[in-house]
Parts: structure tokens; C-alpha cells; sequence
């Protein structure tokens, strides 16, 4: 499939760039950041993305959705990403959306999936109990108890958690922490007895949240794919959740490199823009052709996901790594030809920053995903 949006993807870009650019400017996060708001977005403009379909791209129309598949969900990101858009988008509408649509039964597809759409649901995924991200060494124990299990353990780095409905957790329901097998997914009431959730201000202006599971009761109703085999349903969640990761990063680079080139543009020194200095014409150069490189690799894997879901892998992670380091790059142009006031916290680049710092390093850094791609072609 050639690497281009197609007409209607194309349509949903632009609407999607001017709302943002009008309703949700980083002056919007700026506001959110100064105030310490303890939510971290606007549930007013969650509702209104969800009325133009946003909440529900992954929703089939039966439920409620709008259906545009990853590749349309990836345009939104892409478009988030540029303007620092917070919001649930990514837990709930990519990971959660996902985790449902491919993987619960019928009974929670048709009572969840709805509410997501309708913008009336935020869902979170818990996966994550150490500093770097390593799903198969979930260590949280979900432990056999009549009819039911008892999770006990911790999650960190939830986004969205501490505003979450339900979570979406990993669990260890057999095998030793660093297997594949024996890892299970609970979907659970945030609110239930034993659930203990602490809000964690992120250096993004984001929020996330450290949960404590003390015998938290489940059932096998709550569980999302496969008893002791959930692995397979982890992989694809959080493949999905790379690939959005990689178009937010994507835009966010984009996003940064636009306002470098106009800053090189009007910044004059000795007389001249310092734009017109071939030291720095090289600089752009080359960060421009590796932001074509990450915004092709992120297409790539939105596009597999939608065609052949469970081949996607190799192509997300590739997706991750690059949008990841290209990304990074950008922002730390940006920050060195912007001179001195790139380094203030009143211009906008640094946000940039570290909005892409923490992305980077959500569902796995470069050094993850080039280890993954290697074990996935065997090495």
C-alpha cells in the first residue's frame, strides 16, 4: 500500500488540524500545567472530540464509533502531537478500543465500546512495574481464590490512571517474572476494594499514576483474552499503542522542526538570517529527510495493523525506535538553534521536549524496540 493518506484521511487531517489549532493551542496546556489540574485535560474537549467521532476511530459503526481504523487514529495522533493535545486519546481510544475490539468477549464488547465512543469512559492500561518498560516481566500476581482471583502488586507510569474508570491490567497468573506465558489481562473497576491509585505530575505536563493492588478481587469474567495466555493479547495492545505513539512523535518533530526553520528565518546575525548560514542549511536538511523517514515508518505500521494485525509487530517496534530518536533529534535542534531562549520555559520548543522525552520511553525506548526486532527475526 503506497505510503500516503488516502483522500478521506486526508479530510480528517485537515479538520482535525484546524480544531486543534483553535480549541487546544499549547497555550491550553500551559494553562493545565500552571494549574496543577488534577485530571490533566479537558473533559469538555474529550466530549467534543468524541461528538466528531474521535473517541470511537477504532469503534465499529455498530457500536457507536466512527471506524476509521489505525491508519485514521494515526492521523489524529499525528495531529495531537503537534499542538501537545492531552487528553485520553491514546489509553483509551487506541490501547483500551484495541485491547476490546480484538480481544474481550462479546458481553464486554457491547457494554464498553459504546461509552468509549460516546467520550463517556476513560480506560487505562497497567503494564509497567519498574523504571523501563518490560511487559514480560510482569511480577503482579493474580493468585487462584475459589472462583475468582486476588491481585496483589503495583504498576507504575498508568497514563491516565488516576482519572481511569476501568484499568486494563497485566497480571501473573503462572510462570516466573521474564516469561511470555502465564501473564493474564483483568479488566478492572478503578474504584474497587484493594485499589489504591497515586496521581504522578509527569515532566510533560501529563499526568500518569502509580496503582497498588491489595487482593483485588476478579473474576473470570474480567478476564480479556486468555487465561495464563494473554501475552499474545498484550503484544497486540501495546503494538497498537506504539505505532500512536510514533504518529504523535512524528507530529510533535514536525511540529518543532516548522517553527526552528522560522525562527532561522528571522533571527538574523552579522547582517544576515542566520538561516542563510550553510552550517545550519545542512542541519535542517538532514533532520528533514529523517522526519519523512519517521513519519513513513509510522504510517507503515498504522497501515499493517489495519491489513494484517497480528503481523505488525516488527513493524511497530521499528516504528517506535524511529519516530523516537528522530523525534528526539528535532527537539534537541530545536533547542540548540533557537540559542539561549530555546532554553526558557516561556518559549514553546521546550515543551516539545519533554512531551517527546516521555513518549520516547512509553511501551519502550529505541534500545527496546531494536532488541525486539532482532528477537523477532530470530537473533
Amino acid at each position: 500500500m503506497p505510503l500516503v493518506l488516502t483522500e478521506e484521511q486526508e479530510m480528517l487531517r485537515d479538520a482535525a488540524r484546524g480544531f486543534l489549532e483553535a480549541k487546544a493551542p499549547v497555550s491550553a496546556l500551559r494553562k493545565l500545567r500552571d494549574a496543577r489540574d488534577e485530571v490533566g485535560f479537558s473533559r469538555d474537549l474529550w466530549k467534543e472530540m468524541a461528538e466528531m467521532g474521535w473517541a470511537g476511530v477504532l469503534v465499529e459503526e455498530a457500536f457507536g464509533g466512527s471506524d476509521f481504523g489505525f491508519a485514521g487514529a494515526g492521523v489524529l495522533a499525528e495531529e495531537m502531537g503537534r499542538t501537545l493535545t492531552a487528553s485520553p486519546f491514546l489509553s483509551t481510544s487506541i490501547l483500551a478500543a484495541t485491547a476490546l475490539k480484538k480481544y474481550a468477549c462479546e458481553a464486554h464488547r457491547q457494554e464498553y465500546l459504546p461509552k468509549i465512543a460516546a467520550g463517556d469512559l476513560v480506560m487505562a492500561l497497567a503494564v509497567d512495574e519498574k523504571n523501563k518498560h518490560a511487559p514480560a516481566k510482569t511480577a503482579l500476581r493474580a493468585e487462584k481464590s475459589g472462583n475468582a482471583f486476588r491481585l496483589s502488586g503495583e504498576k507504575t507510569f498508568v497514563a491516565d490512571g488516576h482519572v481511569a474508570d476501568k484499568l486494563i491490567v497485566a497480571a501473573r497468573t503462572a510462570g516466573a517474572p521474564g516469561e511470555e506465558a502465564g501473564i493474564t489481562l483483568f479488566l478492572v473497576d478503578a474504584q474497587a476494594k484493594g485499589v489504591a491509585r497515586e496521581r504522578t505530575i509527569m515532566v510533560d505536563s501529563r499526568n500518569a499514576a502509580r496503582v497498588r493492588f491489595d487482593g483485588v478481587e476478579a473474576t473470570g469474567d474480567d478476564v480479556v483474552g486468555e487465561i495464563d495466555g494473554g501475552w499474545r493479547a498484550l503484544e497486540g495492545v501495546l503494538n497498537a499503542g506504539r505505532a500512536g505513539l510514533a504518529a504523535e512523535m512524528s507530529g510533535s518533530a514536525q511540529r518543532a522542526f516548522e517553527m526552528t526553520v522560522g525562527y532561522l528565518k528571522e533571527r538574523t546575525q552579522f547582517g544576515r538570517p542566520i538561516g542563510a548560514f550553510q552550517a545550519l542549511q545542512h542541519r535542517a536538511a538532514h533532520l528533514y529527510c529523517e522526519l519523512e523517514l519517521a513519519r513513513s515508518a509510522a504510517l507503515k505500521a498504522l497501515q499493517v495493523l489495519d491489513e494484517s494485525f497480528e503481523a505488525a509487530g516488527a513493524f511497530c517496534s521499528l516504528a517506535k525506535a524511529k519516530a523516537g530518536a528522530v523525534a528526539r533529534l528535532a527537539s534537541q535542534e530545536a533547542i540548540q538553534m533557537h540559542g539561549g531562549i530555546g532554553m526558557t520555559d516561556e518559549h514553546d520548543i521546550g515543551l516539545y521536549m519533554k512531551r517527546i522525552r516521555v513518549a520516547q520511553e512509553m511501551f519502550g525506548d529505541p534500545a527496546f524496540h531494536a532488541d525486539r526486532i532482532a528477537r523477532l527475526r530470530g537473533y
